[in-house]
């Protein structure tokens, strides 16, 4: 869609598709995520938002991507890639319940996917595979042959590779190439069957009226095939190890503060070439996604550098980035914007500025407003116009699992507040939510299933139980859709 997504009052719902249920170890872009937009057209939502959507480690967190450019191909529909005759009904039960298809064995199945293809596939079919390889190029060949040896190194990131490798000498490239000839067109073919896919779905989504609302992480994994490609644009030693990793000092989330461990840009080196690197990463955002997320947007302004053999954020220190200056490359580049602030944490006016000078929506936490503070920003009557309002995020407890965890005072002002609770929880913040001056409203889908605080997608600062839940549609209660369509267009969304 080309339209203006901010250009009128809107509802959604956040939800990463390896959420959704269905008969496959995690959620995908198939059939249950055609069958979830029918749910947001129903319910009366214009915006499906979710996590990242890249390539992840084995902890599956989508915020640590093997690439900024390529799709993930645990997310590739292998319903769809049997209705096209790629992959047989044996193949996929060959001593596997649907239920136990694992990270490694779904790969698998994609493997034999593509001999499916090589062998059932049309002649029109294989031109288009050619044609998205050379469309996709400038990115796909480095990371194809950046998976590729990482799978023949066992695993280990790329500056443990033998030092032709981890250096790039052209000759050792080469002969990677031919020796993982194979396996390279493998990665090819999932890229291809994956943007063949969501293209489907964005246009499935479009058609029925619902924007698709993608996340954009400031930072980028160091074990990923951009470091790896492009060494000059981070801050690296002559070996390839980060100097400084990036992160956040102590807040709401962490004691200690947060230790992502991400490298940390070079900044001068982005600008020197008018930032072409963050041109193309936005190009590929904007190609799947309506309206994305800018995460950790205090980034831009100032970040959090923590030396790298620091084992806490704590002794770090804040340096300043040229994010208006890159903002205004995008802008002059793109055109209008449309992106979303994740302005949350330390925010200066500094910050605030930088959002306010390219016209952003900033984001507005429910579960952060009942603090007992007349002027707290989240407060329904401090929000403003361009913002986007939440009951919660991917990185907060559901709204009843917060609920319930509220000491008495604050549950007493809460109830106050919203005049006394008349519909059990989280509705009463749903409504919040819904009736915000914020020109955009977002609930997560476990506040509208209302389930409790075992629901969670993730919990900051822990490695351990994270991404991995699912939910069922029996879940839904009866009546949920048609109060939520009630309510959006109550609150004229």
């Amino acid at each position: 869609m080309t339209l203006d997504p901010f250009a009128r009052r809107r509802a959604g719902i956040l939800l990463h598709p390896t959420s959704l249920p269905g008969p496959w170890g995690s959620g995908d872009i198939g059939p249950e995520a055609r069958h979830f937009i029918d749910f947001l057209a129903g319910s009366g939502q214009t915006i499906w938002q979710m996590l990242p959507l890249g390539p992840t480690h084995h902890h599956r967190s989508p915020y640590q991507c093997l690439s900024v450019h390529a799709g993930d191909p645990q997310l590739i529909s292998l319903d769809d890639l049997m209705a096209r005759g790629w992959l047989s009904e044996r193949d996929v039960h060959a001593g596997k319940e649907p239920s136990q298809c694992s990270f490694d064995y779904r790969l698998c199945l994609l493997e034999k996917a593509f001999q499916g293809f090589l062998s059932r596939s049309a002649e029109e079919d294989r031109g288009r595979l050619a044609q998205f390889k050379a469309e996709h190029q400038d990115w796909l060949a480095d990371f194809a042959l950046y998976l590729a040896l990482r799978r023949e190194h066992q695993g280990r990131d790329w500056s443990q590779w033998p030092a032709p490798l981890r250096d790039r000498d052209p000759a050792a490239l080469q002969a990677a190439r031919l020796r993982l000839h194979g396996f390279i067109e493998q990665i090819c073919f999932e890229q291809f069957v994956f943007f063949t896919q969501w293209q489907a779905l964005k246009d499935y989504a479009n058609e029925r009226g619902v924007l698709m609302f993608g996340d954009l992480p400031i930072f980028i994994a160091y074990d990923s095939a951009d470091v790896w490609a492009e060494r000059q644009y981070f801050e690296l030693d002559g070996s390839g190890r980060p100097l400084v990793v990036a992160g956040v000092p102590p807040d709401y989330f962490s004691e200690t503060g947060q230790r992502w461990g991400n490298p940390h840009y070079r900044w001068e080196a982005m600008a020197a070439d008018d930032f072409a690197w963050w041109k193309r990463r936005i190009a590929m955002q904007l190609r799947l996604f309506d309206m994305i997320r800018i995460d950790h947007f205090r980034g831009f302004q100032a970040y959090w550098e923590i030396p790298a053999e620091e084992e806490t954020a704590m002794n770090g220190r804040w340096v300043e980035a040229p994010g208006g200056q890159l903002f205004e490359a995008l802008r002059i580049h793109y055109g209008g914007l449309p992106f979303v602030a994740e302005d949350l944490g330390i925010i200066t006016p500094e910050v605030t500025a930088l959002r306010e000078r390219f016209n952003l929506p900033g984001m507005k936490i429910l579960q952060f407003a009942f603090d007992g503070n007349r002027d707290n920003p989240y407060l329904p009557y401090n929000h403003e116009h361009n913002a986007v309002v939440y009951t919660g995020t991917h990185d907060n407890d559901t709204a009843l699992g917060w609920y319930e965890g509220l000491d008495e005072g604050t549950r007493h002002y809460l109830h106050d507040y919203v005049g006394g609770i008349d519909e059990a929880m989280p509705w009463p913040l749903i409504r919040l939510a819904l009736s915000s001056v914020a020109v955009t409203a977002i609930v997560p889908m476990q506040d509208i299933l209302g389930l409790g605080g075992g629901h969670r997608m993730n919990t900051p600062g822990t490695t351990e139980g994270n991404w991995s839940w699912r939910f069922q549609w029996e879940q839904l209660a009866e009546g949920a859709a048609g109060r939520l369509r009630h309510l959006t267009h109550l609150y004229g969304r």
